[in-house]
């Protein structure tokens, strides 16, 4: 592939609002993207949201992303050319193909694949070499163990190695508690550095059980921070894990832990940190951009909130004002596809200065890492190549990212109804699964990229369309709900053979109407239907969801191309929407 060097220009954004506590290096057309000019005397580097994408990938980023209250039309919640506007991208630029999905399909055979760790080390080692010895720390903001077969099959111990080669000095957690605890202290055993959570605490039953804390007196079960001397100043991080993991998932996973923002806790925290004379306190997050959002508004001595979960790759930190001073709060995006680039001039108790920069790791510009090319070669084989045969040929983009749907959601729910003799599928909203451009095959490797999950299990059982519409106003709350603390993460659960009009700005019970089926007839809510589904929260005897795909791919050599539409009301104005791509 040819790659214009031109092609690659950098993010040029405007000044936060509040210039003296954050400036912004400009961009420019440079011999190369990765030379930034050296400021400060401490570099954090960020990552989060990896998924387990050891390899360059595709990922188109969504083109509806709404915000509600008083998110609504700001960032993160902007896509397409309101994105690009708000941040002065052009619109052919190779900055443009990395964080929206205007022109995605044209652009990314021009661009090439995103991240990938043995492109990461490459970059990660350059950036700390350029700051000097001890002047740097390597941070990873969860979600590194989950979302491939391979990691699925080793239970995320793949992943400790390649985190040990590139060098993570702390990490937080989400999918990761969902490997249970014998797994997940197994691997964190190997983990060569901290893996930190302030928000996970022991049960009462297991505190009087003596069950393994990090902290028995507190019922802390993880060490909640880190404080390191980088370039000869004190900087704090603490940990902040998914505060949702036991709703979100099975609570057998974690029937010890308790999870939540802790906000007071937190706060008690930050306050023992800075009487211990901490220069800086840096907040590793896995909350949600809005959630952190709202949390910098309320917890006080916090200067930089590194956040994911959310998958907002977001150029430029939002400035939120609390009562002591100022937070500032971003989000890196998922999959590898991005560096966040921390660099901070800390005198005696304080950040004098900031500027940050969210990189595109463009696989095409960087020579990937031999050491870690060897791991991921060694670690791949023979198993991933078993799952590279071609399961089918698919003629139009496969993408999973939306508030709503995606086209590998469609093929997903088909697989269902189809394997599974369902008139109604329902599938998870995730965000994280990797794109497929038109033309490329479909693999066995693919499909475990859309469901590798501890909970593959499918179903299938009777529900009245009034269940229905239950269940898709539950998650519309959880999506759409004004109060970021009461949002979950993720997407709307997707359906198959079902649409709907969805008032996102509606009360709640009032948010999905005209429910009707693919046969043109309304669902009524006493009628019962079969339904389809995976990720049960109390599995059954259904064989895993990949198979179930895999073997709808088989039979029918091409995967639908159409996404399920669904009507939206009350959102005209907001740039959360974009025009098609």
């Amino acid at each position: 592939m040819t790659i214009r060097r031109r092609d690659f220009l950098k993010v040029t954004a405007a000044a936060l609002a509040a210039p003296a506590v954050v400036r912004l290096a400009h961009a420019a057309d440079t011999a190369s993207l990765y030379d930034l000019d050296r400021f400060g005397n401490a570099r954090i580097l960020h990552m989060t949201d990896t998924h387990a994408q050891l390899r360059p990938v595709y990922f188109r980023e969504p083109s509806v992303n709404l915000g509600v209250g008083e998110m609504w039309g700001n960032p993160p919640h902007l896509v397409g050319r309101a994105f690009l506007d708000r941040y002065g991208i052009h619109a052919d630029s190779a900055d443009a193909y990395a964080f929206t999905s205007v022109d995605f399909e044209k652009a990314a055979p021009r661009f090439g694949r995103l991240g990938g760790f043995a492109h990461l080390k490459t970059l990660i080692d350059k950036l700390r070499a350029d700051v000097g010895e001890h002047r740097s720390l390597l941070l990873d903001g969860g979600d590194l163990w989950q979302g491939t077969g391979l990691t699925h099959l080793t239970r995320g111990a793949d992943m400790v190695d390649a985190a040990n080669l590139l060098g993570i000095a702390a990490m937080t957690g989400h999918w990761e508690f969902t490997y249970g605890e014998t797994d997940l202290r197994t691997n964190l055993a190997r983990f060569k550095g901290e893996f930190l959570a302030q928000n996970v605490f022991l049960t009462e039953e297991a505190a009087f059980n003596d069950a393994q804390a990090f902290d028995a007196a507190s019922g802390r079960v993880f060490k909640p921070a880190l404080v390191k001397e980088i370039g000869g100043a004190h900087v704090a991080v603490i940990g902040q894990a998914f505060p949702y993991v036991p709703i979100a998932h099975p609570r057998r996973f974690t029937p010890d832990w308790t999870f939540g923002i802790r906000e007071a806790e937190l706060q008690a925290l930050v306050d023992d940190i800075r009487a211990k004379k901490a220069d800086a306190v840096i907040l590793l997050s896995h909350n949600g951009m809005d959630v952190d959002l709202k949390l910098a508004s309320r917890v006080t001595g916090i200067d930089v909130i590194l956040g994911g979960h959310t998958h907002d790759a977001v150029p430029q930190p939002i400035a939120i004002r609390n009562a002591k001073g100022i937070t500032l709060v971003t989000n890196a995006g998922s999959n590898g596809k991005f560096l966040g680039v921390l660099d901070l001039e800390i005198a005696k108790g304080r950040i004098n200065d900031v500027r940050y920069r969210l990189l595109p790791v463009f696989s095409e510009l960087l020579k990937p890492d031999t050491a870690m090319l060897a791991l991921i070669d060694q670690m791949q084989q023979p198993q991933v190549a078993a799952w590279n045969d071609k399961l089918a040929a698919t003629e139009h983009l496969l993408y999973r990212r939306g508030n709503f749907a995606g086209s590998m959601d469609d093929l997903i729910c088909a697989a269902l109804r189809s394997e599974l003799d369902a008139e109604i599928a329902l599938s998870p909203g995730f965000r994280w699964g990797t794109s497929v451009l038109a033309g490329q095959p479909v693999t066995m490797e693919d499909v475990l990229a859309q469901t590798a999950i501890t909970y593959p299990e499918t179903y299938v059982q009777e529900m009245t369309g009034a269940d229905i519409k239950t269940i898709l106003e539950d998650v519309c709350d959880n999506l759409f709900n004004a109060d970021p603390y009461l949002q979950q993460g993720g997407d709307m659960v997707r359906v198959g053979g079902l649409s709907y009009r969805c008032a996102p700005n509606a009360a709640i019970g009032q948010r999905i109407t005209e429910l009707t089926r693919d046969n043109g007839k309304p669902l009524a809510a006493s009628a019962r239907y079969k339904v389809a589904g995976w990720a049960s929260m109390n599995p059954q005897a259904g064989k895993p969801v990949w198979d179930v795909v895999a073997n709808h791919l088989r039979a029918r050599g091409t995967p639908a191309g159409a996404v399920h539409d669904v009507m939206l009301t009350g959102v005209d104005g907001n740039p959360g929407i974009a025009e098609p791509s």
